[in-house]
C-alpha cells in the first residue's frame, strides 16, 4: 500500500536565532506548496505551537526574507516541551490544524522536542540551525558561516586598535560549549592565543608566559580569543594585566554574532535543506534529521543522530597554533623530533 500523501505541514523556527533560518523558513514554505502542500508558520517555536499562534503561508509571506537575519517566525525556548502534558498540548494543536507533517529548525534540543512529537504519530524533520556548529551529526548548521565570518571581521578591528595602542586584547566569541568559531577565528584572524573550552587547561600562566616572550620578541601587542564556553575575560583580563604590566582589555562580541545578513554559503545551504525537509515529509518520512555531510546533502534517524558525539578537530588545533606566533610545535613535530 502507497504511503498516505501528506496534504499539510508546517514549520517552526526553536532556541537560538540563527542568520539563514529565514532561507529556510522560505523553502519549506515555497517547496512545500510547489508540491501542492497547504504550509503554517508557526511563531515563537514550540510555545506558539502550543499557544496556537499559527498562521497559514502564501508564497509571498516569504518575499524579501532570504536577505534578513534572525528568524521572520520568531523563536522561544518551551519548557513544556519536556513535560507529558505540553507534548499532548502540542499534537492537540497539530492534529486540530491538520499538521501531518513539521519541519522543526534549531539545535538538539529542538530534535529532542520533535522526536517526542514523531513519537506521538506527527511526521517530524529537523534542519540544523544554530551558529555553534556542535550539532553531532552535521558538518554544516544553519548561521554558522555568517556567525564566524562577523566574528573575524571583529576581531581583524580590535586588533587594528590593539596594534595602536600596544595592547593584549581577550575576544571572547560565542559558541556555548563549543569552540568552533573560536577556532576558526583564531586561524583566520592569527590570534596568539586560542581558549577552546575543549582543550584549554585553564593554566593561565602560559598565557603570560606567551605574552612577555612575545614583548621581548618585538611583539607590541597580543590578541587572545576566548570562546564563550571558558569565558570570565573580563576577570582575565585584569589578572594578565597586572601580571605582565602590558594593558590588557577584555571585548565580548555577543549577539552580534547572531545578526546581519547571511551569507552566500548559508543561504544556499539553508534553502538546499529546507527543501530537503519538504522531500523528505512528502516521501513519508518521520524522525529524520536533514544533515550535510563529506560534501553531501543527507539525513538521519533523530535518535542516530542525538546519540553521536562530536569532536574538535586534532589536526585545526595544531595548524592554529603552529600559525601563530608563537609557534608552537605539533604533536607531529615532537615525535619527529624523537626520532
Amino acid at each position: 500500500m502507497a504511503e498516505k500523501k501528506i496534504k499539510t505541514i508546517g514549520v517552526l523556527t526553536s532556541g537560538g536565532d540563527a542568520p539563514g533560518m529565514n532561507a529556510a523558513i522560505r523553502a519549506v514554505v515555497r517547496h512545500g506548496l510547489a508540491r501542492g502542500m497547504n504550509v503554517y508558520g508557526i511563531k515563537r517555536g514550540y510555545t506558539g505551537l502550543m499557544e496556537e499562534d499559527i498562521k497559514e503561508m502564501k508564497a509571498s509571506d516569504v518575499s524579501d526574507t532570504i536577505e534578513k537575519g534572525g528568524t521572520v517566525l520568531g523563536t522561544a525556548r518551551c519548557k513544556e516541551m519536556r513535560t507529558p502534558e505540553g507534548i499532548a498540548r502540542a499534537v492537540e494543536v497539530c492534529h486540530k490544524y491538520g499538521i501531518e507533517g513539521l519541519v522543526v529548525i534549531g539545535g538538539d534540543g529542538s530534535y529532542r522536542g520533535a522526536e517526542k512529537l514523531a513519537n506521538e504519530g506527527i511526521n517530524v524533520v529537523g534542519v540544523p540551525g544554530t551558529i555553534d556548529l556542535d550539532i553531532a551529526c552535521t558538518e554544516y548548521t544553519i548561521g554558522f558561516d555568517t556567525a564566524v565570518n562577523t566574528a573575524m571581521e571583529a576581531i581583524d578591528k580590535v586588533r587594528d586598535t590593539s596594534s595602536s595602542h600596544e595592547r593584549c586584547s581577550i575576544i571572547e566569541v560565542m559558541g556555548r560549549n563549543a569552540g568552533y568559531i573560536a577556532l576558526w577565528c583564531g586561524i583566520a584572524n592569527g590570534a596568539e592565543d586560542v581558549l577552546l573550552p575543549e582543550r584549554y587547561d585553564y593554566d593561565e600562566q602560559k598565557l603570560i608566559d606567551n605574552i612577555i616572550d612575545n614583548r621581548r620578541r618585538g611583539k607590541t601587542h597580543h590578541i587572545i580569543i576566548n570562546a564563550e564556553g571558558v569565558g570570565h575575560s573580563a576577570s582575565m583580563a585584569r589578572r594578565i594585566e597586572a601580571a605582565t604590566g602590558m594593558e590588557t582589555r577584555a571585548t565580548i562580541l555577543g549577539y552580534m554574532q547572531r545578526g546581519g545578513s547571511p551569507t552566500c554559503k548559508d543561504r544556499v545551504y539553508a534553502s538546499t535543506m529546507g527543501c530537503l525537509a519538504v522531500d523528505l515529509l512528502a516521501a513519508g518520512k518521520t524522525k529524520r534529521v536533514v544533515s550535510y555531510c563529506k560534501g553531501e546533502f543527507c539525513d538521519f534517524d533523530i535518535n542516530e543522530a542525538l546519540a553521536m558525539t562530536k569532536e574538535i578537530d586534532n589536526y585545526q588545533i595544531e595548524i592554529c597554533g603552529s600559525l601563530s606566533h608563537n609557534y608552537y610545535k605539533s604533536e607531529a613535530a615532537l615525535k619527529d623530533e624523537e626520532l
